[in-house]
């Protein structure tokens, strides 16, 4: 997987259409051109050209200098997201991947859906990338920088795909380079007609080891890349984005991201935070907690999109970053046709967190019963679906109030705008002496001639009467 781009693309990824830019190296005035957007190059700008002149041909040309840091990263966080195709991702730095696929064709349906499914999520993510298959890693990597078109599936098909290549494709020195140029050699398969011997005397041994490597004659061995244990992905915007709705774009990449990061870990996350960098102002946090560990890209967008909303931004934003602390393993399910219980947990998991988004995390709680005989203390609030005691108690109902309320008497008897009748036998609470708010109470469940039932009690140290809750 070779990344042309890869220098530009980590000042573009941020936005949806990208004004002129370009990318420069060397210092001073001898600043060139190394890269430009579409945008630049049909004004005129071309790799190589003077940025003075490149400045003076388009007006308003953006110029980032090269960071190499940032392109390492960015390569190393595009592993990370390549393990979810498969187990072997190695870096090939500065701008290729190299993944051994040749176990995950049958689980993605062969060859070209995988390839297909790799260039669409690759887009997805904002980079442009030329893949090409090859026996031997070296071979891959050249063939991949030269057109990304190259499917080689057999050894003995290498030497007519490598002979062709130019050797500016592959990974020679400058004065190697020119040495060969002028012998008049142009392309591989002028290199393989030189004597062996000769080649080897003449030009360093490693050109022709990284030959014998490339055509399979020599080992070549690449070490994995192992993703740390957290997921934290910085994006740069270009200009200054002052709106929530402008940020959903180069957020929604890099919750892409982060899920293809999940998928290869099988993991999912719960709690997730995004920081915003402002220019002058203190960096704006948006945390987002969730009921259920998920790697739901759409779901995670839509949850960011609520708590964006009611953010205020105190200043335009420059920069982003998307952090998880913590991965939580995400065990498989197996699909039940009959029964999707698993579709009705996840919907109302979804739910509760797309609610708490948009009304704040005090405003949907779970309620669960405690070990309390006080009716108006066995209760806690909680997370939403948290089980809590099992407490043997007699019938309850389901609103009780906040306060009991006061119930006339005639004739010795409960009035509720008529007279009330009793259901069942009497429930004795006598609870509390230990903490100075002790009850004794007699309650009751009573109705009235249109069947509504009501909760009641009679306190016995004053024989009054009290409505404390109504059944449904």
């Amino acid at each position: 997987m070779h990344l042309p781009d890869l220098p530009l693309a980590i000042f573009l990824r941020g936005c949806r259409v990208p004004e002129p830019v370009a990318v420069s190296h060397g210092q001073g005035r001898e600043q060139h051109v190394l890269i430009a957007n579409r945008a630049a190059m049909r004004q005129g700008v071309r790799p190589g050209m003077r940025v003075s002149a490149a400045q003076a041909l388009v007006q308003g040309l953006r110029v980032q200098a090269q960071d190499a840091r940032a392109e390492r990263v960015a390569l190393e966080h595009l592993a990370a997201w390549c393990g979810q195709f498969t187990s072997l991702v190695s870096l090939a730095p500065p701008q290729a991947l190299l993944l051994e696929v040749q176990g995950s064709l049958t689980l993605f349906g062969g060859l070209e859906a995988l390839l297909e499914r790799l260039r669409r999520g690759l887009v997805g993510l904002g980079y442009r990338a030329r893949l090409a298959l090859a026996p031997t890693p070296l071979a891959a990597t050249w063939l991949a920088r030269a057109d990304g078109e190259a499917r080689i599936t057999m050894n003995a098909a290498l030497a007519g795909a490598l002979s062709r290549l130019p050797l500016s494709d592959i990974d020679l020195a400058e004065a190697q380079l020119q040495m060969l140029r002028r012998m008049g050699i142009r392309t591989v398969g002028d290199i393989l007609r030189l004597p062996r011997a000769g080649l080897a005397r003449r030009f360093d041994k490693d050109l022709v080891l990284a030959l014998d490597r490339a055509f399979g004659s020599a080992p070549d061995p690449r070490a994995p890349y192992v993703a740390p244990a957290i997921f934290e992905a910085a994006l740069a915007l270009p200009g200054q984005i002052d709106s929530a709705e402008g940020l959903l774009f180069p957020l929604n990449r890099l919750i892409q991201e982060l899920c293809g990061v999940l998928t290869a870990r099988m993991a999912g996350v719960a709690t997730l935070t995004l920081k915003l960098r402002h220019p002058k102002a203190t960096t704006t946090r948006v945390e987002l907690g969730l009921v259920a560990a998920t790697r739901d890209a759409r779901h995670l967008t839509e949850l960011f999109r609520e708590h964006l909303a009611r953010v205020t931004l105190p200043e335009p934003v420059e920069e982003m970053t998307l952090a998880a602390a913590q991965m939580m393993p995400l065990a498989l399910v197996h699909q039940d046709f009959f029964a999707p219980k698993r579709a009705t947990m996840q919907a109302k998991a979804e739910l509760i967190e797309r609610l708490r988004s948009r009304l704040g995390i005090e405003a949907v709680q779970g309620i669960r019963p405690i070990a309390e005989h006080r009716p108006e203390l066995a209760w806690r609030y909680t997370e939403p679906g948290e089980s809590g005691a099992t407490v043997d108690t007699g019938e309850r109902p389901l609103w009780l109030f906040p306060e009991p309320v006061a119930i006339e008497i005639r004739d010795g008897r409960p009035w509720l705008g008529e007279e009330l009748m009793f259901e069942g036998s009497r429930e004795r609470i006598e609870s509390g002496w230990w903490d100075g708010r002790d009850i004794t109470r007699d309650y009751f469940i009573a109705r009235n001639h249109r069947g509504e039932r009501f909760w009641i009690y009679r306190e016995l140290a004053t024989q009054c009467w009290w409505l404390h809750g109504i059944f449904g």
